[in-house]
């Protein structure tokens, strides 16, 4: 896994595996290569799923985008002999691949007969790449013989085939003539990237062989389409989002067509529209950052700083796409990332915040470095500095030159290559910015190579006994040693798992040291490689032993059903090994669709001791499909289970168990809705399975009774405009299957609908507030049935389609609501109608309202203002309206004081007012036109400063740069102070 970020100092790195960092000192297996992730023997099992590298210097931190490993891999197809399939000539048949399990994507072909001889694709014969069955249209006899089903995966280019499936003809007739039936065809709904090739599936089957068509409603096939497979498959190459709509396949021969319509949608990854820069601030400056991306669906946006979620706090706000920090501090320099994200991508847009510059620092001075004689030694040197330092290396008084064996890295890493005892002594790492110089001297110590002993290297002992593994390290007598134990590759933890592990201390000698590990109690789950890792400040070295542990049996042979009825099954197997302990009992276990893994059953006898190789499971359920296993136990515990028998299905019988939480009500006017929870298919007992539903209207005495001839089905609705609404029903629902009737649920008690709405709202007004803004009020219906739990507004402009326009709904029961985002000076209409759960009900007659005009673009100008103390006398221009735009009716001047959040607002209808300023400090003027349709723009600002005794006149001065303007007054103030 590759990851590289620029930095200075030069970053360093972490990864993440699910959110879970990677420990290289812990797992053998991963190792870092600068920001690189090397991941030695990967498996699925420990290697699969989401990795994120995460890059931080002094700085800051910033996080990579997300990977996803996954592993390819195509097991073989089940050996089990595949059945015959017997048609008739001029019949079409359909040959199922049924694929062994596999990632990712495989590519189907089907032999015929003998490999290599394939089956060639044409207007009769069709293989789906989405189900993989090979769909004939009209047998011939030609097509008599043995067909194998071949895939191949995409990555690791494996292949493997089916058994063989033989074809015959039957030999009572020929098949007539019939209309197409479609078998294979593209989904309802298919979804694709933006960019890549949509592949759309379409085959039938006919006598005669029908023909394909394809047409886009309401729209052309895009003409870079393509139609591949005699017109079985439509394929549209780099699909774009003009591409989207429903499309229709279309089989027909002489004796009629049928045809199957689909919707095409394209999305798009997040693709970035603005990004955010590096910017350099001084302390108590304001910064405003904005990312905007676009996509579909519409990115939503996060923000990071130094890899952790960034939200409003304090001085910072965060809102969508946009951060403010207003007065940044040193402490707000750092990393920070725009996170544009939809449910199909994520992209990350980074910049740096720097408030501050150094000299070069040094934090660990000086740096003691022991390494191990004869291998390789990097000495790095990494100060605090900005800009970056240069750096130049020293022994002594003499800089360092780079040879074969020493070398300068360009992380300003010096390293030393097949190391000597001559290479101990000081160096010096100076580096220099212009705003100084630091030296850090890296201490060069070389040592002997240590080695580690672990004894015994492998040991047999059984369960519940100790064995102790002892751990030698010899090495040089100046260096501590530390020790670490692993069991399979993982540290030992002795406080979780001190009743098992112990780690014993023994004294160290002048040259080695060595540690013990007992183990104690030992179980079945202690069997493994146990590892030894010493350690010193110069080497790090490991060694392994082997532990295997004598215990429980091992699993009984091949299970098999001798004798199934409706609830029991008798079982047979052979004795597996008993781990040099008798085996004393044997415990049968069943799994079916319905139950959460393997489940114990009851048995006949009970127990089943350890000299039987049969026994009865009793209790089961009737026409559920079973699995069983057998698991053995002795003296010394349960062993591992046996392979599971081949699937058998109990026998039918009556049902017993009746629907739960039968209940109702609601539906539309003169409808009794009741609905049940289904019974679920492992107590279902036969084929044929459904409800019987018996209702009675309260009080009268024959019960109706419906049948529901679907297993699945959860409602039953009955109509009958006879009966009011809110009647009250008693009502019971029963089982029943092939082999009779079951047992009714308990009668509840359950009422007839009340209905949708059924009268429109009344007294509808509207009213214009502004060039975007109408209310709508209403009253509601006349009590009754069908109350409205809310009321929808629908509103569309002047020639318009009414289903074109918008709709909104209001919050509960509120009979006012004001629609927003509407055009200036446009005609619209508008109704109101209630709504329930169940339906929706009469909308009022359509009303109309005119939105007023848009307030005047054009602000004030040429503004005039003349101080004296603390009174302000401004004047302007009057703003003319145009004739698509609202009349001006007065002004708007708004006094807002540097430093406080308190607004002062003064309206007048001349171009000119009088402003009294009581408080001595720095003001802002801004001025706008006020119309119908609401403020008009502001361009222009004025900053007063109060003060007593001043008198100052001044021509506009913009505040579009704000430094010019403050210069603008203070001259002139100047030159009128006597």
């Amino acid at each position: 896994m590759h990851c590289e970020a620029r930095g200075n100092p030069p970053p360093t790195y972490r990864w993440y595996i699910n959110q879970t960092e990677v420990d290289a000192e812990t797992d053998y297996r991963y190792s870092f290569i600068e920001g690189n992730l090397i991941i030695t023997n990967a498996s699925e099992m420990t290697d699969y799923g989401k990795y994120q590298c995460k890059a931080e210097n002094s700085f800051g931190t910033v996080l990579s985008r997300e990977a996803f490993l996954q592993f390819a891999y195509l097991s073989a197809f089940s050996s089990k002999t595949r059945g015959g399939v017997s048609v008739r000539e001029g019949q079409g048949v359909v040959l199922m691949c049924a694929p062994p399990p596999h990632s990712p994507e495989i590519l189907y072909s089907w032999v015929f007969n003998e490999f290599p001889s394939f089956v060639a694709e044409d207007s009769r014969r069709f293989i789906s790449q989405d189900t993989g069955n090979l769909y004939i249209s009209k047998v011939q006899p030609s097509d008599v013989g043995s067909y194998i089903c071949l895939v191949k995966n995409t990555v690791t280019n494996e292949r493997v085939l089916s058994p063989p499936t033989p074809l015959t003809l039957k030999t009572d007739g020929v098949m007539g003539e019939y209309e197409p039936k479609i078998e294979v065809h593209f989904p309802t709904s298919v979804l694709a990237a933006k960019g890549v090739t949509v592949r759309l599936e379409c085959f039938s089957l006919g006598n005669p062989v029908p023909t394909i068509t394809w047409r886009k409603i309401n729209g052309n096939i895009p003409k870079k389409a393509r139609l591949r497979k005699s017109q079985a498959v439509l394929e549209i190459p780099n699909i774009q989002l003009e591409d989207s709509g429903t499309y229709e396949c279309k089989a027909e021969n002489p004796r009629g067509g049928t045809a199957f319509k689909g919707h095409l949608q394209v999305y798009t990854l997040p693709q970035w529209v603005r990004m955010i820069n590096d910017t350099q601030m001084d302390s108590g400056e304001k910064l405003q950052w904005e990312c905007k991306a676009m996509g579909r669906p519409r990115p939503t946006y996060r923000w990071l700083r130094n890899g952790l979620p960034l939200t409003s706090e304090g001085r910072l706000e965060v809102v969508h796409g946009e951060v403010t920090i207003h007065k940044v501090q040193p402490v707000d320099s750092g990393m920070y990332q725009c996170v544009a994200e939809n449910k199909y991508g994520v992209i990350y847009s980074n910049a740096e915040l720097k408030i501050l510059a150094s000299a070069p620092v040094f934090v660990h001075n000086p740096m003691r470095v022991i390494a191990t004689l004869g291998k390789d030694i990097s000495l790095e040197c990494k100060p605090r500095a900005s800009p970056k330092p240069r750096i130049m290396w020293k022994r002594g008084n003499r800089r360092i030159q780079p040879t074969k064996r020493i070398m300068l890295l360009r992380n300003n890493t010096l390293r030393i290559v097949n190391s000597s005892r001559a290479d101990e002594g000081n160096y010096v790492c100076q580096a220099e910015n212009h705003l100084g110089s630091a030296e850090m001297t890296a201490i060069l110590w070389v040592k002997d190579a240590m080695r580690v002993e672990l004894s015994p290297r492998k040991v047999e002992v059984t369960v519940g006994e100790s064995v102790v593994l002892s751990c030698k390290a010899t090495h040089d007598t100046s260096l501590e040693v530390a020790f670490q134990w692993f069991f399979n590759l993982k540290p030992i933890n002795f406080q979780q798992d001190g009743a098992h592990f112990e780690y014993i201390q023994t004294v160290r000698a002048r040259q080695s040291s060595t540690v013990d590990l007992m183990i104690r109690n030992i179980l079945l789950k202690h069997a493994g490689r146990y590892g030894c890792r010493a350690q010193t400040s110069a080497d790090t070295v490991a060694a392994e032993a082997e532990l295997l542990v004598r215990g429980p049996p091992g699993p009984p042979g091949v299970v098999i059903v001798e004798e199934i009825t409706d609830t029991t099954a008798t079982l047979s197997w052979t004795r597996g090994l008993d781990n040099h302990s008798p085996i004393r009992t044997y415990n049968l276990q069943a799994r079916s669709p319905f139950s959460l893994g393997w489940q114990t059953v009851r048995t006949d006898p009970d127990p089943v001791t350890g000299d039987m190789e049969s026994a009865m499971a009793v209790d089961l359920n009737p026409w559920v499909e079973y699995e069983f296993r057998v698991v053995a136990s002795n003296a010394i515990g349960t062993g591992d289970p046996s392979a599971f028998s081949r699937g058998v299905r109990t026998k039918e019988a009556v049902p017993s168990v009746a629907p739960a939480n039968v209940s109702g009500g609601n539906g539309r006017r003169h409808e009794l809705v009741i609905s049940w929870e289904p019974v679920s298919e492992e107590f279902q007992n036969g084929e044929g399975f459904g409800y019987i539903v018996a209702f009675r209207a309260n009080g009268t005495r024959g019960w109706k009774e419906k049948m529901v001839t679907s297993a699945d089905s959860t409602t039953y609705k009955y109509r009958d405009e006879t009966f009011p609404p809110l009647t009250p029903f008693e009502v019971k629902v029963g089982v029943y299957n092939n082999k009779g009737d079951g047992p009714f649920s308990k009668v509840v008690i359950i009422h007839s609908a009340e209905g949708e709405p059924r009268e429109a709202p009344s007294d509808m007004k509207v009213y214009s507030i502004s060039s975007s803004e109408i209310r709508v009020t209403w009253k509601p219906p006349n009590p009754g049935p069908g109350r409205p739990q809310g009321y929808e507004v629908s509103y569309w402009k002047d020639m318009e389609q009414e289903e074109s326009g918008k709709k909104q709904r209001t919050v509960k029961n509120e009979t006012s609501l004001v629609l927003t985002g509407l055009e200036g000076n446009s005609l619209y209409l508008i109704t109101v109608k209630g709504f329930n759960k169940i339906g929706q009900g009469p909308a009022t007659a359509a009303v109309t309202a005119k939105t007023k005009k848009a307030p005047p673009a054009q602000p004030p100008t040429n503004l005039m203002w003349i101080q004296e103390g603390n009174n302000v006398s401004l004047s302007w221009d009057p703003v003319k309206a145009n004739d698509n735009e609202s009349d001006v009716i007065g002004y708007k001047v708004l006094i807002k004081q540097e430093g406080r959040g308190h607004n002062q607002v003064t309206r007048t209808i001349n171009p000119s007012t009088m402003l009294s300023l009581p408080e001595g400090g720095t003001y802002i003027i801004e001025v706008r036109a006020l119309s119908e349709g609401g403020e008009g723009a502001v361009r222009s600002q004025v900053r007063v400063v109060t003060s007593s005794g001043v008198r100052a006149k001044s021509n506009q001065c913009s505040l579009h740069f704000l430094s010019q303007t403050l210069t603008c007054t203070a001259l002139v103030l100047l030159l009128l102070v006597p």
